[in-house]
């Protein structure tokens, strides 16, 4: 999902405005780069949730001292210089975006979490620039390198994305609100109990799945995409309902699962409708 997620939002970027896809360099560069920022940001927050982790999953890496908290440490920090490298060799303004997510994540991670209900905003915020950085290193608005200007699309992937994982984040709270509860952390599950954060959560995905279908239309993308996009919104709509008629932490870590099943699909099916949009329109090109 982490390798997808920046590679349909790579293509997108230039699908927009060119009709065609990226040059492979830039693309494979600024797929790494996010990849590796996302990656780092996992790192990190496992740092931060060692103590918590012992309790909730000790078989991690960290609280199972399968790799030592410095070397943890170590690893992030390498991942962030190899998204930061990859941003500044494609477009300042993405390595701006960068920068953004990389506080964000970090004040969620060593703050946040620990300390207010709604820390799960600054995850969507955070996990939302990612795209948005992805994008400008295809296509630059202006500010700080000559680009074509910011494409509507662009704003509506990054909603997307934020808002969807927002509610991704939340069923990801509610499969461990004991062990949260024992440390102290201040979840939306724990603080006002799963069944108002299933209600949220449908709420959250509600807006996604709309955005989702927005953004098609903006991109101009087909219906292979678009069905997707309804037909996948449709079913995870569906399992929402199941969460909110009957909130347990099974449901919401099944959720969770599912959500995951539901952005491989969107992904997967933006790429798909784009790489055939855009053979299509080479043997097109070629018969006129």
């Amino acid at each position: 999902m982490d390798l997808a997620l920046p590679a349909a939002s790579a293509m997108l970027s230039a699908y927009a405005f060119t009709g065609g896809l990226p040059a492979l360099v830039p693309f494979l560069i600024a797929t790494f780069g996010a990849y590796c920022a996302i990656t780092s940001s996992y790192v990190l927050n496992d740092f931060y949730d060692m103590e918590v982790d012992k309790i909730g999953m000790p078989g991690r890496p960290l609280p199972s001292s399968k790799v030592s908290r410095s070397g943890a440490l170590a690893y992030a920090i390498l991942l962030l210089g190899l998204a930061a490298a990859s941003a500044l060799y494609l477009n300042p303004e993405s390595f701006v975006t960068l920068v953004a997510a990389t506080i964000v994540i970090t004040i969620y991670s060593g703050w946040a979490k620990k300390n207010t209900p709604f820390s799960w905003a600054l995850v969507g915020l955070a996990y939302g620039i990612v795209p948005l950085g992805v994008w400008l290193a295809i296509s630059p608005v202006g500010f700080l390198k000559v680009g074509p200007g910011l494409h509507p699309a662009s704003i509506l992937l990054a909603s997307m994305i934020c808002i969807t994982d927002w509610g991704f984040t939340n069923c990801d709270a509610s499969r461990d609100v004991e062990g949260d509860r024992k440390n102290g952390i201040p979840t939306l599950p724990v603080t006002y109990g799963i069944s108002s954060t299933a209600n949220i959560v449908a709420i959250f995905w509600i807006i996604g799945i709309i955005l989702s279908i927005g953004l098609g239309l903006s991109a101009g993308l087909g219906m292979i995409y678009l069905a997707a996009a309804g037909l996948a919104g449709a079913w995870l709509l569906s399992k929402n309902l199941g969460f909110v008629r009957n909130p347990t932490a099974e449901r919401g870590n099944s959720l969770f699962l599912q959500s995951a099943n539901y952005r491989a699909v969107l992904f997967a099916a933006l790429i798909l409708d784009l790489l055939l949009r855009t053979a299509l329109g080479f043997y097109h090109g070629i018969a006129i």
